[in-house]
């Protein structure tokens, strides 16, 4: 410890805390800048969807990346992830939870900058509903790794060719997966990337997309309505070409 360093922490002990920190000095430690970046998560068709938005300055300007932004001062980093949404995907009132800090020293050639990124979970209908606005694309999430072995991810086009992604958000991406992957089976999670009124092979096929593996249909049924988090709502299906199945919601008895 140096007599500067010995000479504050006496100062600081002989003061009042009002009065040690008036004249408190934030300049001297290094301060990062904090951004939360936001993965919006849907599933449809058997696939993951997600959104990105192509950066429009430096660095890494013309690719694509997650929806983020830098944390302003007087922000939580919730409101900061739901600010986000807004501005940059037009949606409100979504599932956000927080997903992991990433802190490699070099992910932003600018500046030593931490990102604390955000999972968002939305259904297909609202996730159409909002998508596609100006700078952003919807893309399909491509995993190459197995249950919750992890690593990067992708995101292609319709044609199956991958955005040019910028920063580490490939690695993001593929901790959202691991994430969900991790939670589905003993959270309500999956809840999140369904309607409010659902059928079980409605349930089953998110299940099958976020596992990005087939399932027995029967173990499923017994299990999901054993688990005591379905609510069976009177209802069937309207207007379709086959037996109506009966509709379902989440009974919201436990918090994810």
């Amino acid at each position: 410890m140096t007599t500067d360093d010995t000479r504050r922490k006496r100062l600081s002990q002989e003061l009042g805390e009002d009065e040690y920190l008036s004249t408190y000095d934030p300049s001297r430690f290094d301060r990062p800048s904090v951004t939360v970046d936001v993965v919006l998560l849907t599933a449809s068709g058997g696939d993951l969807f997600t959104t990105l938005v192509q950066r429009r300055s430096h660095p890494f300007q013309g690719r694509w990346s997650l929806p983020g932004g830098f944390v302003r001062m007087e922000e939580t980093l919730e409101e900061a992830a739901a600010r986000v949404l807004r501005k940059k995907v037009g949606l409100t009132d979504v599932f956000v939870e927080q997903l992991y800090t990433f802190g490699d020293p070099g992910r932003d050639p600018r500046t030593r900058v931490l990102s604390v990124a955000h999972m968002a979970l939305i259904d297909g209908r609202r996730f159409e509903a909002a998508l596609p606005r100006e700078g952003a694309v919807v893309g399909r999430v491509q995993v190459e790794w197995a249950g919750e072995t992890g690593g990067p991810v992708s995101v292609v086009d319709d044609s199956g060719e991958p955005y040019e992604l910028a920063f580490d958000h490939e690695d993001i991406l593929g901790m959202a997966v691991k994430r969900i992957r991790g939670k589905l089976d003993y959270t309500p999670i999956g809840f999140q990337l369904l309607a409010d009124r659902f059928t079980l092979l409605d349930l089953q096929r998110v299940h099958e997309t976020v596992l990005g593996k087939p399932l027995n249909k029967d173990s499923f049924r017994r299990r999901m309505l054993a688990s005591g988090q379905l609510e069976a709502t009177g209802e069937r299906q309207r207007e379709v070409g086959h037996r109506p199945a009966a509709l379902y919601r989440f009974a919201r008895r436990s918090a994810v």
